[in-house]
Order: structure tokens, then sequence, then C-alpha cells
């Protein structure tokens, strides 16, 4: 629930600023006159960002600056929690679909196996399809969960397949390949097959009608009903966020907990060894308590464990090295009960951390002075650690589109008590902006110059202060009512949206607010005027360029986005504080008043801190369908002629780093990061070293 996470067009105007997840510049400013780009940083300014293109995605590159000079010890902690990350990669394969890890080996038994022809039109389409399927970690489009089908027919499919290694194809016991290939034929090539991943509509059974694995032969009504006995006040655990729910062969409902020994042993045995070689290197007795609570709860799956480690894991703040490993985030759950597997390994970036560190000292003068009623506002704010992160690799659901910022735990209860870790992923963003610079939308879709030139002069840093606020004090702002139950009861497949949705409330609110000038984190009010006009853009225009003609939004931060966007243009409209103009034929948005922008930022801020302090499902709910979901035709139809003119990807995501330990017999002697730059060659890396489960489990 607390990833920010970005897709990719223009970080300036894309991101959460510009993007919260879902799907995702520059550095902070130093002093009070410093902008984004005056940090010293020490990036390679020959590294190469960009490698290869295809579909609607382009790949990218990010250096780890500063890992050569870390301790052995640290190289190694960073070694062996890199090798935990990866093992992990195969679970999230299958959480998208059961038949995901059956897919996946069998496009890469073709792509590493087949001899014929790799020049021919319709290889080259195979290839795509190949890309963008481990772009999403399967065949469901990681950004709209859409699925997506080969463009290369059938019958061409059949042919590369049956010209390949059928060894080494995940066949069933006596199955000929004839059968196989009727078989995973609708998986492939059937849109009605496994339609969506996630499916958010409403009044229907949102849980039958999403193809993830989270649920299985259980419906919505079911699912509800067995959490129901579960009690969720207080500090409860998370109860269902890590084991499949399904039937027995009895009909009873029973659950698969993903655990050693339990489903998805394999894989997790893997990241334990490595979590426990970990272990005997860190960094202090903090880090090493952290660690070793996370190896218990991955041997034992229970949740009250995970708990427990989530709180040792707030206190670990003084290593430089840092993990989030686990089932995390519930994106992938349509009634956000779920987790999905992720794992970013991280240093601390300590340049960049002294502006988010700024921030989080403010944190009670936020919540004391923010819109919100009083009753719902924290008396006592408890420690948030906050840092800027360069990150070493990220695995699972968090690549290779990955978030711009993290805010964990993400149970309320362990906020309030123990705090919270908020973190920017500095080097992440660097390469975006790097990628970003020469898109020419801001040329494009900027209402005026003199919009255009405060957005270039301030728009990274005003990404980065949004992004900060929004996980640092957006996120752990607020609290739930006496007796109230967890969002995912009470807001269900709406909770994501809202809860996004409000962190971004809270950057708005306050970017445009003296206080961050005051304590010298950016320059003048002028970066928040850059944000509104940025923000406003994306949310009730360029953001629809990620969808194709007819479609609704459906994910939850694109939902968000608009919400918030459309919310402020229909309650301001009367006093044109945000209008639709026309120059030359072309739509542009405009904003003309921001302070009162600002008021109508705070008004929805209130109300849905409300909604979620009271367990409103039905004003959440109406929210999110009235101005969250719904997209205007021929507007979007506009923006995607433009913006296809402009030969620019919508998505982007990254090509991870390699760390290779450099070896004296048995010891580790140093480690080294290479820069992969295929993602192509490194799927099939990762698939030689990394594929511990079975292809149905």
């Amino acid at each position: 629930m607390n990833n920010l996470k970005i897709a990719g067009i223009l970080l300036l105007t894309m991101g959460i600023m510009s993007s919260c997840n879902n799907n995702g510049g520059g550095s902070a400013s130093k002093t009070d006159t410093m902008t984004a780009k005056e940090v010293a940083v020490s990036y390679d300014s020959n590294f190469k960002v960009e490698a290869e293109a295809f579909a609607d995605l382009q790949m990218l590159r990010y250096e780890v600056p500063g890992f050569a000079g870390l301790s052995l010890n640290q190289k190694k902690l960073s070694y062996y929690l890199y090798e935990a990350a990866l093992c992990g990669r195969d679970i999230i394969y299958d959480q998208k679909s059961k038949h995901g890890l059956l897919l996946r080996k069998t496009i890469e038994t073709i792509y590493g196996t087949y001899k014929g022809d790799k020049n021919a039109a319709e290889w080259k389409q195979f290839e795509v399809y190949c890309g963008r399927f481990w772009f999403s970690n399967g065949n469901h489009h990681h950004y709209s969960n859409e699925k997506f089908i080969p463009e290369c027919p059938y019958d061409y499919f059949a042919q590369i397949l049956k010209n390949s290694d059928v060894r080494q194809l995940p066949v069933d016991s006596g199955e000929t390949v004839d059968a196989f290939l009727a078989r995973i034929k609708p998986m492939i090539y059937d849109p009605a097959y496994e339609p969506k991943v996630v499916d958010l509509r409403p009044n229907i059974d949102n849980v039958k009608n999403s193809s993830n694995n989270f649920y299985e032969g259980v419906s919505q009504k079911e699912v509800e009903d067995y959490y129901a006995k579960f009690d969720t006040k207080g500090n409860a655990p998370s109860w269902g966020l890590n084991s499949k729910l399904m039937k027995d062969a009895s009909g009873k409902i029973v659950e698969k907990t993903w655990k050693v020994g339990g489903m998805y042993s394999a894989a997790i045995e893997k990241i334990v060894g490595w979590l426990e070689k970990a272990v005997m290197v860190a960094e202090d007795s903090a880090q090493k308590k952290s660690l070793q609570l996370l190896v218990q709860y991955y041997k034992t799956g229970d949740l009250k464990t995970f708990d427990d480690y989530s709180i040792a894991w707030v206190a670990d703040t003084a290593a430089r090295i840092d993990a989030v490993n686990g089932f995390i985030e519930v994106y992938l759950d349509a009634i956000g009960k779920k987790a999905s597997y992720e794992s970013t390994v991280s240093m601390k970036d300590l340049e960049e951390t002294k502006r988010i560190k700024t921030i989080a000292a403010q944190a009670q003068w936020f919540e004391d002075h923010s819109p919100i009623m009083d009753k719902h506002k924290k008396k006592n704010v408890k420690g948030i650690t906050a840092k800027a992160i360069t990150v070493i690799v990220e695995s699972g659901d968090a690549a290779p589109s990955t978030p711009i910022g993290i805010n964990l735990p993400n149970a309320d209860w362990i906020r309030a008590e123990h705090g919270s870790k908020s973190v920017s992923l500095s080097n992440i963003i660097h390469s975006y902006n790097v990628a970003s610079a020469k898109s020419g939308l801001l040329e494009e879709f900027a209402v005026n110059d003199s919009v255009m030139q405060r957005m270039k002069q301030y728009g990274f840093l005003a990404s980065d202060l949004h992004t900060d606020m929004h996980e640092c004090i957006g996120h752990a702002s607020g609290q739930i009512d006496s007796g109230v139950e967890t969002t995912d009861k009470t807001l269900k497949n709406y909770a994501s949206c809202l809860e996004e949705a409000r962190a971004d409330l809270v950057g708005l609110y306050y970017i445009l607010d003296q206080k961050l000038v005051d304590i010298g984190v950016m320059p003048s009010l002028e970066v928040g005027k850059a944000g509104y006009d940025n923000y406003m853009m994306n949310g009730l225009m360029t953001q629809l360029t990620r969808l194709k003609p007819g479609e609704q939004l459906e994910e939850a931060h694109m939902r968000n986005r608009q919400l918030i966007a459309r919310w402020a243009y229909e309650h301001g409209k009367k006093d044109k504080v945000v209008e639709f103009v026309k120059h030359d034929g072309k739509t542009y948005v405009q904003v003309n008043n921001y302070e009162k922008l600002r008021e109508l930022f705070g008004q929805l801020l209130r109300e849905i801190q409300r909604v979620k302090s009271e367990g409103d499902f039905k004003a959440g709910k109406a929210l999110v369908e009235t101005y969250g979901v719904k997209v205007d035709p021929v507007l979007h139809k506009e923006i995607l002629g433009r913006y296809a003119k402009l030969n620019v990807k919508p998505y982007r995501g990254f090509i991870q780093p390699r760390l290779v330990p450099v070896m004296s017999g048995d010891n580790i002697t140093d480690v080294k990061v290479e820069y992969p730059e295929s993602f192509y060659q490194q799927m099939m890396e990762y698939a030689k070293n990394y594929s511990y489960l079975p292809a149905v489990n």
C-alpha cells in the first residue's frame, strides 16, 4: 500500500508528483537557494541510461555510486541480500497467475533453444512478447492488468516451439508436444481466458474476476466470511497476507501458507539460506535481530513474527545497508489482503538523506497543521526514519517497474506505536531524470512558456519533495477511529486507491506551504506551483497516454491521481481555479489560482481521511467511481495523437546491476558491480540461475 511506483513517461509529469506506483527527479536542495541540479553527486556522465525499447516499454539502467567505498563486510552483506532478493523471483510469476511459471518456462525454452530464422518478422513479434512477459512478470500488462497476446500468429508460435528443444518444455508426464500446445493455447492466445489479473470493477465478485493466484475456487463473499472471524482491531496481524486461500478436495476452505515447508518452499529455502549468511555479517545488533526475525518468519509463516520483524526493522536505523524482503504490498489483490513478493536492497545515500530527514523531523508540525479533523490527527507522531537510498538490486514486484519511494511497515498500529521508515530511491530517480530530459513532453503539454520554464527549473525538485512528503509524512499521518476495522475490511477494493490519494494530498497540501521554504528544503513557493501545474496536467491529461482508446482507469495509482485532479477541477469550476483551455486546436490544463487549489486539496484530504478513519465504504466508493474511473474519449483521442508524435515510450523499467564476488578460495575478498546492457540477456541469466519453483505450485 505504501510503495510509490512510477510507470515512466517523464518523471516530472508522470511520476507521483508525478506518480505513485504504480507505477515513477534529481537531487534535493542543500540550501534554500540550491536547485536539484546543483547538488554534487558521483554519477558517471558517460553512463548510458537507455537500453532496449520494445512495445510500450523503454528499458533503463541505473548506477550504484559509492558501492566501491563500502567496507568488505558491507559488500558481503549487500551480496547476500542481493542473492536472497533474486531467489524469490519465481514467486511473483506464480502469484500473478497459476500458469505464470509454466508460460515463462515455455517462452524461455523457445527463446533460448530455437535455431531457426531469427530475422523473420514473426520472430521479432515473438521477441516483443517475451520482453513484455518478462517486464510484467507474466502475460498481464504491468500497469493496466489486462492480458496481452503475442502479435505472431498461433501457428507460428506452435512451429517455433516444435523446432526448439522440446525436452526442456514443462510438459506433464506422458504429455505430447501437441497436447501441451493445445493446453497452453488459451492461456496465451485467448483474451477471454484470465483476462485481467486484478479486476476492480464495482458490483462484481472481484475475487473470481481477478486471475491472480491468491485465491482458487472461492468467492469474494467466502473470502470475506473466512477472514471475518479474525480480529483485526488493535495490534492484530495482517491476516491472510502470506497465503493462498482455496478449497481442498473435501470443499473445506484452507490457507496454503508461503513458507519453508509450505507453498513456494523451494524458493523460500534459498532466500533463507542467503539471509542466514547476511545475519553473520550484519552491521550491528539491531540489524542482526531484524534479519533473524525475518528468517524465523519465513520458516514459520507466523504473521505475528512478521510484525515482530517489522518492528525490529523500523528500529534498525544506523546500518548503511538495508533491505526490504517479503510479502509486502497488496496491490495485486483486488480486496487488499494478499501481498506480492518483492525485495529492494539498498545503501543509504548520505547526501540526499539530509533533505528527507529535515522533513521527517517536522512530522508533528505537519500533523498538527493538517486540514484534517482534530480527532483524526495523531497526538504523538512516532519516529519516522527518513532517508534517501541508493538501490543495489530490486526483485519480484519491485522490478523491472520500480518504486521511487517506499514507506513501511504498512500496518497502521506498528506505524502508530513504533514509527516507520520512509525512503526515496535517489539513483532510480536520477536515471529517470536523465532519460526524461529530452522527451519533449513538457513542450507539447505545458500550457504556456512561463509554466514550462518553471517546471523545467523546479520540476525535479518539486517531484522529489512531493515524493518525500507523500512517503515520509502522508502515509504516516492520520489515525483510524477506535473500534474501526482495517481498510481491507472497511474500504475493500477501494482501499489502495484512497490511501494513495490521501498520501498524495498531504504532499500537495504542503508543497505550497512556506514551511518548506523556512526549513530550507526548497528555495521558494515557485517549486510548489511547478508541482501543482505538473499534478493537474498529469491527473487530467497526460497519464491517459498509458491507456488504449475506450479503456477506463483501473490501476489504483492512476485512479488516485485523476480522482484528486478531477475533484479539484470540478469543485473549483465556479471560480475557474483550474481550466481546460484551447490553443491552436490543442487542449491544455491551466491553473489560475494556486492558493485556492491548495484549499481544495485540503478539503479533499479532510474528506478522504474521514473516509479512512470512519471506514465509510459508501463515500469512498462514490469518490473513486465518480472522479477516478471514467475517461473523456474525445480528450483521450487528442492526447494519444499528440503523444504518438513524440515517439516516447509511456512506460519505463530497469535492468538490474549484477554483484560479482571476488573469491580467494572459499573467501570473498571483494564484491564488484557490473552493469548489464541487455534486458533480454538478463532475463535468460535469471532463468538459468534463479529458477527454483516447479511450473505448478
